[in-house]
């Protein structure tokens, strides 16, 4: 009667080890994985922003658009090219259409006297940018600083 429970047992871990390996080879060739980035740019720097949007991008295309979340987190210097006249304006919208999260740091704001009202329509804000950052990674996102 024991070795029939053993037998029994060794049937059912090979068939769960089996079911594991079918999942996982599913999601490899569909794509079911997600993927989470949070970039950070403090740079007030035109290729930097280009740098970090081309980043977005390409993530995008190749684990595609549905299977990653991205933050690009704006802090210090960097923050200018959120700003309604930055150089940036037109990819930072074109990235946001495509569905990249763009958030600006309000302790920067303040430190220099910016408002909502002068900032590009669509982005987001929060309260620190390093501290969205730390959150970010601490929740398992992955980390670009371009």
């Amino acid at each position: 009667m024991n070795r029939r429970l053993f037998v029994q047992a060794g049937a059912a871990a090979a068939f769960t080890t089996f079911l594991i390996a079918a999942h996982a080879d599913k999601a490899r060739t569909t794509g079911q994985k997600h993927y989470k980035m949070v970039i950070q740019v403090s740079d007030n720097d035109p290729a930097k922003w280009n740098l970090a949007l081309n980043n977005a991008k390409n993530l995008q295309d190749d684990v595609g658009a549905a299977n990653v979340d991205i933050e690009i987190v704006a802090y210090g210097p960097g923050i200018a090219m959120l700003k309604l006249e930055s150089p940036a304006a037109a990819r930072l919208a074109e990235a946001m259409n495509d569905k990249v999260k763009v958030l600006a740091c309000e302790n920067t704001m303040r430190g220099q006297k910016l408002g909502k009202e002068e900032m590009q329509p669509g982005i987001s804000y929060v309260p620190a940018g390093v501290t969205e950052i730390m959150k970010k990674q601490s929740e398992g996102w992955a980390y670009l600083r371009p």
